[in-house]
């Protein structure tokens, strides 16, 4: 049983984690480490969202970079024809990606499985083709471009530190978000229709509903991940949001975990980092998350961070249960004296 106190435990280490990353601007962070750490953050954004879809009911979903899409083309289509700006283009953005997610997940969700999966795929890659034979509205394959604002946030082309700290912003509020959705009811609702979905309907659960709203509350978070990504980059197009980004999304969400709050931050930066660190072309990046993602189906299946935490647990949860404490010691000396 949950207490409020394990609750905020769970929470806790994801919090330390961010407040550390605070820090990354200090250190001297060069424009090229901030644009990759601020590309992470806009993905972790979205991997909150899809470890509610994907850690709660089970639901893998492998066209979620259309609805970051959908989310950043909001953006740039309110920015472009009516002026609107970031702070309204925000929640514009998710209640559009929502929308849109509870669109594709009415028909994706009358099946289950790897046919779930194909329909996903298939409903972002529809999209895709959708926004590539746009015209004039949607800017074609070419794509839209968005001009900041005067004073954006202080963010200049040389200057990427302001922008870096409203992107950890975003990501502590979206592990927030997560932590409260997983530890309400509702979450709770969720976990058991991914343990057994036949007993959870026998329980008067509405499964279907469930499933959708699940699939709704991810939208939001990769909304909001698409304006986050539109504002930061000033010019989206359909190949940004194709096959290939999907699969990295549900790469680092597997990688990482997604049944605890440090999961999407671990996937995140390992995978948007690990090619820069090891110098590594596309192809290979490609190869490394290949050999990964095997690993961690084969190894850890319920992703790094769990991995490493069963591991803490049996390492020192055994050594304190070997340990004889100190009365129990007392009592076998005074035994002996006898």
């Amino acid at each position: 049983m949950n207490t409020p106190l394990s609750s905020l435990r769970s929470l806790a280490p994801a919090l330390v984690v961010l407040a550390i990353l605070a820090f990354v601007p200090a250190i001297g962070a060069s424009n090229r480490m901030l644009s990759l750490a601020i590309s992470a953050g806009i993905n972790i954004v979205a991997l909150y969202g899809l470890s509610v879809l994907f850690g709660q009911t089970g639901i893998l979903s492998m066209g979620h970079a259309a609805l970051v899409g959908v989310g950043a083309y909001a953006a740039a289509l309110l920015a472009r024809d009516t002026g609107i700006g970031f702070w309204l283009a925000l929640p514009i953005g998710g209640i559009a990606a929502a929308a849109f997610a509870a669109v594709i997940g009415v028909p994706s969700l009358r099946v289950s499985g790897h046919h779930f999966v194909i329909m996903t795929f298939a409903f972002g890659q529809l999209l895709t083709i959708v926004l590539t034979n746009g015209g004039d509205f949607t800017g074609a394959a070419t794509g839209l471009d968005l001009q900041l604002p005067v004073g954006f946030f202080g963010m200049r082309a040389d200057d990427l530190v302001p922008y870096y700290f409203v992107v950890l912003a975003f990501v502590t509020l979206s592990a927030i978000a997560s932590w409260a959705i997983i530890n309400s009811p509702y979450g709770r609702t969720l976990r058991a229709i991914r343990e057994n979905e036949k007993l959870a309907a026998s329980l008067g659960i509405n499964v279907g509903r469930h499933k959708i709203g699940a699939f709704v509350v991810s939208g939001v978070f990769a909304g909001v991940s698409g304006v986050l990504l539109a504002y930061f980059l000033r010019h989206i197009s359909p190949s940004q949001f194709a096959s290939f980004p999907s699969i990295y999304l549900a790469l680092m969400v597997m990688i990482g975990g997604a049944r605890l709050l440090l999961g999407p931050i671990a996937g995140g930066i390992l995978v948007s980092f690990l090619p820069e660190v090891l110098n590594l072309d596309p192809v290979q990046s490609r190869i490394l998350y290949g050999v990964c993602l095997i690993a961690v189906i084969l190894l850890l299946p319920n992703g790094l961070i769990a991995g490493l935490a069963d591991g803490w647990q049996r390492l020192f949860g055994a050594s304190r249960k070997q340990a004889p404490s100190p009365a129990a010691g007392g009592k076998h000396a005074s035994e002996a004296g006898r």
